[in-house]
């Protein structure tokens, strides 16, 4: 458990023995502190951490890390610029303020150096799509042998990274890291955090395109996680050889390399690979040169890529097949596509989380495997930037065999009716609406017994309005 004394140390360099107050948690929303917690008081677009305080403390919280001027009935200690006056800790009184330069940075620190503190083995994962699936199958293999950090949900960034290893404790082995991204530079200030042995990328996808302003900068940004990797033996680069901008990350890391492929040549690959419907898939996996017949409860072909990072990992940390091949096979991890049936009789495959056209695409190769009458219900892809017009086209494109009916959602999703229109798909099987509001309703009635319905779209396009008129249709 992290200490009053960790929290000196890490911000100010200043070693002290007196200052003994343990801290249960750190925190960022004044409703999560407890007895003894650390709230770090973020300044906001639309909410700032100072306003809450003194909310965190009635909480229960301890200590505060703050950067703006507090009110005067609120007891600060100035630790700006590094400083430390051992005077006046002679009688501080709980709860108390610690004024920093930047929270932010604050917190990073001491993540930081709550990381150097513990001598586990850390995995990185970053990469347009399946990168969360990744992280979750990586931590449940790893899992057999090792007591495992995962970041939660998607704390994947520069706030919810930091946070994740502060909850390191003595008993962690491995510490599994998504790494988000959005602009050049991020990834390599999570790795400056975490300090990763291995190094994991998915694929490049035209996600977030319109912050970084290219799939090339993407790629580019992706690649400071290869490039933050200790020198081999110690640092392992897990690379997708059938993705050609991750196939050329193999010439900036000076870790070892171990490949992954399915189409292409690799160290790790998946051949045979069988699609189950709903219970998931099989393939097979070549190892130097031995074959290990493997079954996963994961969905759709795409999983196989999901399997080969995961797998490749777990051979780096010393796990053995019998152990992986177990392990696959119990494989249910909690994943952002989810499936279930509605009263009325419907089998609803819920991937409302988020979308790219990557993803998008590996749904609908899903769906179209599955029996019944299937629909598509699909909201705008946002963030694609240049490659807006051609992501949405691409998916309209794949639709003509993936589904037998169209419901489309938002002003970007006109490119998908255009395409999928342009290649044949009956004009009467499309339906379009300006926004989930208006579309929740209609497009729950328009389902039937023994529709098999994939639901997906950008987060901001509230697709889970869809999702609840579904659950509520009598």
């Amino acid at each position: 458990m992290i200490n009053l004394r960790d929290l000196i140390l890490a911000l100010t360099k200043e070693e002290t023995t007196s200052l003994d107050v343990p801290i249960s948690n750190v925190v960022i929303d004044s409703r999560q502190a407890v007895e003894g917690s650390l709230f770090i008081a973020l300044p906001g677009e639309r909410v700032n951490g100072h306003d809450f305080v003194e909310s965190a403390f009635k909480n229960g919280a301890s200590l505060a890390l703050v950067d703006q001027p507090m009110l005067k009935t609120l007891q600060v200690i100035d630790l700006r610029f590094g400083y430390f006056n051992p005077s006046v800790w002679n009688n501080f009184q709980l709860p108390l303020c610690l004024r920093v330069e930047n929270t932010l940075l604050a917190l990073q620190k001491l993540a930081t150096y709550w990381r150097e503190s513990h001598p586990v083995r850390t995995i990185g994962i970053t990469g347009s799509v399946g990168k969360t699936s990744t992280k979750e199958l990586t931590a449940f293999l790893l899992s057999a042998k090792y007591d495992v950090l995962k970041n939660a949900g998607n704390r994947n960034n520069e706030i919810g990274l930091p946070l994740t290893l502060l909850e390191l404790e003595n008993h962690h082995k491995c510490a599994v890291l998504e790494m988000g991204f959005y602009i050049p530079g991020e990834i390599q200030t999570l790795c400056n955090i975490a300090h990763p042995h291995v190094g994991v990328i998915t694929n490049i996808g035209t996600v977030h395109a319109e912050r970084a302003g290219s799939q090339e900068a993407i790629a580019r940004g992706k690649a400071e996680l290869v490039r933050s990797l200790p020198v081999a033996p110690q640092g392992v680069a897990v690379l997708n050889m059938d993705d050609p901008w991750v196939r050329a990350m193999a010439g900036q890391t000076q870790a070892q390399l171990l490949t992954i492929g399915v189409k292409n040549s690799a160290d790790l690959m998946a051949s045979e690979i069988m699609v189950h419907g709903l219970e998931g898939i099989s393939c097979k996996l070549t190892y130097k040169g031995d074959q290990h017949q493997i079954q996963s409860q994961l969905l759709g072909e795409f999983s196989a890529y999901t399997i080969l990072f995961a797998t490749a990992v777990a051979l780096v940390e010393g796990l053995d097949w019998e152990m992986i091949k177990l392990q696959l096979s119990r494989s249910r991890i909690d994943l952002r596509m989810r499936h279930y049936k509605v009263p009325f009789g419907a089998t609803i495959l819920d991937d409302t989380y988020n979308a790219s056209p990557e993803s998008t695409l590996a749904a609908l190769q899903l769906l179209a495997r599955l029996e019944g009458r299937r629909v598509a219900i699909l909201g705008d892809m946002l963030e694609l930037g240049p490659y807006e017009e051609t992501g949405h086209a691409a998916v309209g494109q794949s639709s003509v065999k993936a589904a037998d009916l169209l419901i489309l959602i938002g002003e970007r999703s006109k490119f998908i009716k255009i395409a999928a229109e342009t290649e044949g798909f009956p004009t009467n099987r499309i339906h379009w609406f300006p926004n989930s509001h208006q579309a929740a309703v209609p497009a729950a009635n328009l389902l039937s017994d023994g529709d098999v319905v994939l639901v997906k779209g950008s987060n901001s396009m509230r697709m889970d309005r869809i999702i609840k008129a579904i659950k509520e249709r009598a």
